[in-house]
């Protein structure tokens, strides 16, 4: 379940007001060109309601990738590098003012959309860019697993599922890339603006993508979430005729692959909760979903060692260490000491009834699913083997069940399972930048649109329902109050 990133929107602006080409006079107007066509496509990604976005993503992302190689020839230039061979000339005019929305920032004011930042770097438009092509990747990812977690129409094939959590992991390692990409180039900036643009938040989400992607390569043969799921859909009819299929895992490399998910998660939160204590804060939805993400990977190589010692016929370390991924969950064991679950009616009972229930509603309308980071998951796949577990242990074999806090310290390193690919930058062709040597066919006019990426919201809502067409000024409340003589009405009447 990878986090669910907003994307962030911006500003117009105009290269031609900032920047000049000598080498290649029409750069600029190309530049601003496809700028506005990212900033109209994240203006309009914005708007559409939260189950249209997925499919929309693919068409932002290309947006995103036209318009970087542009923005990377800019900013070559301003160092005199070659591009693709050729040598730009690139001179600063005047010093830059553009506006983008941070998303990750934390909010001033509670409940209020965070105000937009101007930053006067190209460095700092690099970076804005770059992380919303990590975002439109994560969300790419989200995308692409949520059926598997749907409970809702049919449960997807065996294919499908593998062909879902490839894709996602592709997507995933993507973002890692960009985002490792941008953490190396902001080495020793200036103090950024907001924290969306550190290069602390860039690292930890670099790691955050590398340990969302592991634990997808143990989602791909980890039959335990499917059986779940499978059992709450209301639309699955195979319980039927034949029991669900659980084959058997590799257990022990399963589980050191969590415990490295778990490290990188543990590393992403304290690089989050470094920033914490200055001005430039990271919103709490982030660190909070990181520990989330730690705990989750704990709990679930705590349920491979219980299924590697259950396979070994030990069922009494089994549950042992089903308990001690409750305790990383945060969740109470009804018996330390013995098996069964605590029955009837309770407070507790009732508050995570109702937690799993609104859950089950974000994944059917497919809005904030999975910021949980998946304990919510993990702890019905544990409580479901436990129950199972503790009642074979209770009627026929009768071992001894080890305190959670002796296994626990017996955790081995983690394994990791991928690596972080270079990020590799796109860039003009030659036959591109030969074009560009031509003057531009016409002005450059980018920087005369609205600033604002909601400025048409604020309008449309500042005109009263049912006025007429280019009246709403006379809607306008009277100068006068009640409370000064005045009528009170409004001025129209």
């Amino acid at each position: 379940m990878p986090f669910p990133f907003i994307l962030p929107t911006t500003s117009s602006f105009s290269f031609s007001s900032s920047f000049t080409c000598e080498s290649h006079p029409s750069l600029t107007l190309n530049a601003s060109t496809h700028r506005g066509v990212v900033r109209s496509s994240l203006k309009k990604h914005k708007r559409l309601p939260a189950a249209s976005q997925g499919s929309n993503l693919p068409s932002i992302l290309s947006d995103l990738n036209g318009y970087l190689p542009y923005l990377l020839a800019i900013d070559a230039g301003l160092g005199n590098k070659l591009v693709s061979g050729e040598e730009l000339s690139v001179v600063l005019t005047s010093t830059p003012a553009i506006e983008w929305r941070p998303t990750l920032s934390d909010h001033a004011v509670p409940g209020k959309e965070t105000a937009r930042i101007k930053i006067q770097s190209l460095e700092y438009e690099i970076f804005f860019v770059l992380s919303a092509v990590g975002y439109a990747h994560t969300q790419l990812a989200r995308s692409q697993l949520h059926p598997l977690y749907a409970t809702s129409g049919a449960p997807p094939g065996a294919q499908a599922r593998a062909a879902a959590i490839t894709g996602a992991t592709r997507h995933l390692l993507e973002a890692a890339a960009a985002h490792d990409y941008l953490a190396r180039r902001t080495e020793g900036l200036a103090p950024p603006p907001c924290a969306d643009v550190a290069q602390p938040t860039a690292r930890a989400l670099a790691l955050l993508a590398l340990a969302e992607a592991t634990l997808l390569a143990v989602l791909k043969d980890d039959p335990y979430p499917a059986v779940v799921a499978q059992a709450r859909n209301d639309d699955d009819r195979e319980w039927m005729y034949r029991a669900p299929e659980i084959p058997k895992v590799r257990a022990h490399l399963f589980a050191r692959l969590c415990v490295a998910a778990a490290d990188h998660a543990a590393q992403a939160a304290s690089l989050c909760q470094a920033q914490q204590a200055g001005a430039r804060r990271l919103d709490a939805a982030l660190p909070r979903y990181l520990e989330d993400l730690r705990r989750a990977s704990r709990a679930r190589a705590c349920r491979f060692f219980g299924i590697d010692a259950e396979l070994s016929g030990q069922t009494g370390a089994a549950i042992g260490w089903l308990r001690c991924g409750l305790r990383e969950l945060g969740v109470e064991t009804p018996r330390d000491g013995g098996g069964g679950a605590r029955k009837g009616l309770s407070l507790s009972r009732m508050k995570k009834d109702w937690t799993e229930r609104r859950e089950d509603k974000k994944v059917e309308r497919g809005t904030n699913w999975g910021a949980d980071a998946g304990r919510l998951e993990e702890t019905r796949v544990i409580e479901m083997l436990e129950a199972k577990w503790t009642k074979i242990n209770d009627t026929m074999l009768t071992q001894s069940i080890p305190a959670p806090g002796t296994l626990i310290a017996s955790l081995p390193s983690g394994r990791d399972m991928h690596t972080i690919k270079p990020y590799q930058p796109p860039e003009l062709g030659r036959e591109t930048l030969e074009a560009m040597r031509a003057p531009p066919d016409r002005s450059d006019d980018f920087g005369d649109e609205q600033a604002s990426s909601d400025d048409d919201e604020r309008t449309a809502a500042a005109t009263p329902v049912g006025a007429f067409p280019g009246t709403h000024d006379q809607y306008a409340r009277s100068i006068s109050s009640p409370y000064e003589g005045g009528s009170g009405r409004n001025s129209y009447y």
